[in-house]
């Protein structure tokens, strides 16, 4: 809710500007320019706002069974989101237009963001937020606070608000599923995951601690050739003598902390490949092995525009 009244200010600030400068010619719009932009900026930091709402607040609404007001916010959010994209838009082009088309522009869309985010913010402090209240239970608000922290604040966001939550109990853990394996973000049955990894649009392979192959994926247009063989290996009898001090190198790096990514690409058979190494690390920073994913980037290269409809 203080983010609410900050960003209402922002709201404010930019109406008033834009009322400002109407009427005005071209000279005192451009001596705005640093102020409208310090405005864009101001509301570009905002994003974090509704990510939170809708990752981390509104899935818990929804499985007390608030499933209409979420959908309705996140609905506004959106329009929010497309308001300010045309805001920043205009102030980016500005120099390109009118002067008078700029200012009349400008003015409609700062007088419709400001009422929109009004009648927005005053439905949630006064119908969602309490609604939640009554609804989520207090080990649920813990759980909610920590993703809030994972997903992060804006540079506005009242400092009580960002209290770690080091010092909360941790949340009651959640009961084990029969025949599935439990992780910190959900439960997957082995069938599941093995699927899942085949499924993935690139190849992974695994290599632990001690250099030895462990795992690979198998996946339906396998880029390079693998087999069973290889598993039990160490990874430097996978790889040619001349490639060797290369593998050796980024293991190497890896273990001892000073690269976190390796990457590579070449052309095979008139496709681009994607090929990147990362060190896999345990919750506690113990070293615990090297992940290769490779990948066919061809098609991904040529995407250009934007793709919205199925």
């Amino acid at each position: 809710m203080e983010e609410h009244k900050i960003l209402l200010e922002f709201a404010d600030e930019l109406k008033s500007v834009a009322l400002n400068i109407e009427n005005k010619d071209f000279s005192f719009i451009n001596e705005q320019k640093e102020k409208l932009k310090q405005i864009e900026e101001n509301f570009k930091s905002s994003t974090s706002h509704y990510v939170r709402e809708e990752n981390a607040l509104f899935p818990y609404l929804e499985k007390h069974g608030i499933t209409q007001p979420p959908a309705m916010m996140w609905m506004e959010h959106d329009k929010i989101r497309e308001l300010e994209k045309n805001i920043y838009k205009l102030i980016d082009t500005h120099e390109e237009m009118d002067s008078g088309h700029f200012v009349k522009d400008l003015k409609e869309l700062a007088i419709v963001l400001a009422e929109t985010l009004s009648n927005h913010f005053y439905k949630e402090n006064n119908i969602l937020f309490p609604t939640g209240l009554k609804v989520i239970a207090d080990n649920e608000w813990k759980e909610i606070k920590k993703e809030f922290d994972d997903l992060g604040y804006c540079p506005f966001t009242p400092d009580a608000a960002k209290k770690t939550t080091e010092m909360i109990e941790k949340p009651t853990s959640k009961p084990m599923i029969e025949g599935m394996i439990a992780f910190e973000t959900g439960n997957l049955a082995y069938e599941e995951i093995e699927t899942i990894f085949n499924t993935l649009p690139l190849d992974l392979t695994f290599i632990d601690k001690e250099d030895t192959v462990r795992y690979f994926s198998q996946t339906k247009d396998k880029i390079f050739p693998r087999t069973k063989a290889v598993i039990g290996l160490k990874v430097q009898q996978c790889h040619p003598k001349k490639s060797l001090h290369v593998v050796n190198q980024i293991l190497d790096d890896f273990k001892n902390g000073r690269k976190d990514v390796a990457e590579f690409w070449i052309s095979l058979n008139n496709r681009l490949i994607y090929i990147r190494y990362f060190p896999v690390h345990g919750k506690n920073g113990d070293y615990l092995g090297c992940l290769e994913v490779t990948q066919d980037i061809t098609n991904i290269k040529s995407i250009e525009g934007e793709k919205r409809l199925l």
